[in-house]
């Protein structure tokens, strides 16, 4: 049986006139409280808000919650007098210095990390996978590294930074690789070793505390969950949901391979974060990295090996004709970063890029 899953998504807050980013969550997210309770949060930076779906055990079900949650958020943003958009960096506005919400554990973040608290505004995709303890998510996480770049290439849809094109898919992957303890997660021998090496990074300070411990990939502080955060906020719900049925596919064949006593591969960091940087600069029209093997390969190719990896999970849980058809959609129709281009290039006007990312509010 598959395991259940479900989504955290950030929004930012824009204007409806000038449709620039501006400093109105937390009020939008008090509203929402009403709707959907603690499932609607604030985050550091008041540009952006955050909603989480209840666990869900089938595709459907996550993808009517998602829609759900989408509506119920732009229906209080609407009522504060502001729009949401679902795009990973801020398309217009001016970002730096960023404004911090309000709270000790925002004020001590700004103490730690300083100067890349300014520039945080960036809106992201978890994907939560469930998991029957802590040391198979950590086993999980060795057999996910490496897709994780073709995950990211999939999940593109962050070209724009406050008014220019980057010439990047997912800037919001550039912006993130700055931080200490954050991108693709290391090899770890055992939940001991994780464990440990988070302790190491505590004790000298590159980790506030747990909860910034953002690799792409984590065993959750608080959930009985793998997360898998590497991803862009997807433009529609439905991308949203495909994304996540094809991860928790990935989690479910990986961690077939654990019970099985499969050897994960352990491609080196360097690759990695080189086959990151291919991924974020073209998405999946560009010419990526096969970290399993080191060969040059496009992104479309090895999203086709990602498929087949998958297929048997995704048989197993019914989920294969909609997740099929959904990476189809995103090779011929492009990813949220082409569709963002697309939007510009129709009038060579930014408004319109933002006006296509508005979360529908009903």
């Amino acid at each position: 049986m598959a395991p259940r899953f479900g989504i955290e998504e950030e929004y930012f807050v824009v204007d409806p006139v000038s449709r620039e980013v501006v400093p109105r969550a937390a009020a939008v997210v008090r509203r929402a409280t009403a709707a959907l309770g603690e499932r609607a949060s604030t985050e550091l930076v008041d540009f952006l808000a955050e909603a989480k779906t209840p666990p869900c055990d089938d595709l459907g079900k996550l993808e009517e919650q998602v829609r759900a949650m989408r509506s119920a958020m732009a229906a209080c943003a609407a009522a504060e007098g502001v729009r949401l958009a679902a795009t990973g960096t801020p398309v217009l506005g001016e970002l730096i210095p960023a404004p911090i919400g309000a709270g000790a554990r925002y004020a001590k973040s700004r103490a730690t990390y300083r100067g890349l608290d300014d520039e945080q505004s960036i809106c992201s995709c978890h994907v939560h996978v469930e998991m029957p303890d802590r040391e198979r998510a950590v086993q999980v996480s060795n057999h996910l590294r490496p897709w994780l770049p073709t995950l990211l290439a999939l999940a593109a849809n962050s070209p724009y930074w406050a008014g220019r094109d980057t010439g990047h898919a997912c800037w919001r992957a550039m912006t993130w690789a700055r931080w200490p303890v954050a991108g693709p997660p290391p090899f770890f021998a055992s939940t001991a070793h994780y464990e440990d090496l988070v302790a190491t990074l505590l004790r000298c300070g590159a980790l506030m505390d747990t909860g910034t411990i953002f690799w792409d990939v984590r065993p959750s502080a608080r959930l009985p969950t793998v997360e898998i955060r590497l991803g862009d906020v997807a433009p529609t719900a439905a991308d949203a949901a495909v994304f996540a049925a094809l991860i928790r596919a990935l989690v479910q064949v990986s961690s077939a391979a654990v019970e099985a006593g499969e050897r994960p591969p352990d491609p080196p960091q360097e690759l990695l974060r080189a086959a990151y940087w291919l991924a974020a600069r073209d998405g999946l029209a560009g010419t990526g990295l096969d970290v399993r093997t080191g060969r040059a390969a496009g992104f479309r190719e090895l999203t086709g090996d990602l498929l087949a990896h998958v297929l048997p999970a995704l048989r197993d849980s019914g989920d294969l004709g909609t997740v099929t058809r959904g990476v189809q959609r995103l090779l011929t129709g492009g990813t949220g970063a082409e569709r963002q281009r697309d939007a510009y290039r129709r009038r060579g006007r930014l408004t319109d890029v933002v006006d296509a990312a508005l979360l529908p509010d009903r």
